[in-house]
């Protein structure tokens, strides 16, 4: 067994933020790099041929998802199909309607594209959540008026790992779609979900949760970087955001990235086979580590409700610390996690989620993200587990939160 010392190399805590490329599907992707890199819109052969290679992966998404290939549009990542979806929706329907919901504990992504928006004279209001960052449904209900287009609600949050009841938030707007059909009110109202952090961890039916958007992310899921999707219901009207040669149904222009799409197809595959295996496996893992830490360490707490949460993602508290001190002598010790979300680490605001949950600015600052997967070790996690108790004990002794 490996010892505890033997660590030289990175142990990475910090999937949430993305993973490595598994190596079936690094694998999977080298005859698409080799053989495969003609353009799909040209017409000679090699370019059907990828285009042919681009397709599969189409029809292997609405397989996945149990939709049609039509309704399956590939972009670069999650925040371009969010931007995507948050901007085209807006702007198809204008003249219908100007008001849409977020939850308040989105990804910056779907934040500041609803910020961009008000700036452009929509109304934008901001759903909150209760202490373990669970959205509130009765506010839902009161929210959304005749004016509102569109709804956009996470699946699993990417701080604190908490699963949303998205399919309760379907059967709502299914429920104001029908009452608005009787008082013969034109305005469409619009379900989206951004799946990025929830697919391959747990199940996803769309046609269950009856949203008409969902974002997918290649690089969430042990995919190569430079991929994403979103899955666009069949008479759902969205302005396209990159206009140019017509890719993508006309929706995004831009040369088509074949062999990443390609890994993220096999990506998905491989994380539905892997599910339950990866979920129990994590599971094991967190409980050991929360145990652990509770009774090593006091004035601690879990962020948010362990019941209502991902495995894989666990938002950690400690009192009278910094957090961001916290990620750097972890680094020291050749750990990687996280204070808050990748995209806004540079950031020197407390966590917005942790903020909607209701914790003070000091509890806030004093939580890091410790993100497990698919290649994280037990030894690994002991290794963590052995490190931190020190560091907390070091970094209290100098804090002035005391």
């Amino acid at each position: 067994m490996k010892k505890l010392t033997d660590f030289k190399t990175p142990i990475f805590l910090d999937y949430a933020s993305t993973t490595p490329t598994d190596p079936l599907v690094l694998k999977s992707m080298q005859p698409i790099l080799e053989n495969y890199y003609a353009n799909t819109m040209s017409i000679h052969n090699l370019g059907q041929e990828a285009k042919d290679i681009l397709e599969r992966a189409r029809e292997g998404f609405a397989k996945l998802l149990k939709v049609n290939s039509g309704e399956i549009v590939f972009t670069s990542c999650a925040s371009e199909s969010n931007n995507f979806v948050i901007k085209g929706i807006a702007y198809a329907y204008k003249n219908q309607g100007k008001h849409i919901i977020v939850s308040s504990i989105e990804h910056p992504c779907i934040l500041q594209s609803a910020k961009w928006l008000e700036s452009k004279g929509y109304k934008v209001d901001y759903l909150s959540v209760d202490e373990n960052g669970i959205i509130n449904l009765e506010e839902l209900k009161n929210l959304i008026n005749d004016e509102t287009v569109l709804v956009s609600i996470m699946h699993v949050n990417n701080e604190v790992g908490v699963i949303e009841p998205i399919e309760k938030v379907g059967e709502i707007i299914k429920n104001i779609k029908a009452d608005r059909l009787n008082r013969k009110v034109q305005t469409p109202l619009l379900f989206h979900s951004d799946a990025s952090q929830s697919f391959g961890r747990v199940n996803l039916n769309v046609n269950k949760v009856g949203c008409d958007l969902l974002t997918l992310s290649s690089h969430k899921i042990y995919g190569p970087k430079g991929a994403g999707l979103v899955y666009i219901k069949k008479g759902v009207k969205i302005a396209p955001l990159i206009h140019g040669g017509g890719q993508e149904f006309g929706f995004r222009s831009g040369t088509i990235n074949t062999p990443a799409i390609f890994g993220f197809w096999k990506a998905a595959e491989l994380a539905i086979k892997r599910q339950k295996q990866d979920f129990d496996r994590a599971l094991k893992l967190k409980t050991k580590l929360i145990k652990t830490i509770q009774s090593k360490i006091k004035n601690f707490r879990l962020n948010g409700d362990i019941n209502s949460q991902v495995p894989q993602i666990i938002s950690l508290r400690f009192d009278f610390i910094e957090g961001e001190s916290l990620v750097y002598l972890l680094d020291m010790n050749n750990i990687c996690v996280s204070s808050a979300s990748a995209c806004a680490s540079l950031s020197l605001s407390p966590s917005h989620v942790l903020m909607a949950m209701g914790l003070k600015h000091e509890q806030a600052h004093g939580t890091i993200r410790v993100s497990i997967g698919r290649f994280t070790k037990k030894e690994e996690i002991e290794y963590f587990l052995k490190v931190i108790p020190d560091i907390i004990e070091k970094l209290r002794n100098i804090s002035p939160f005391k």
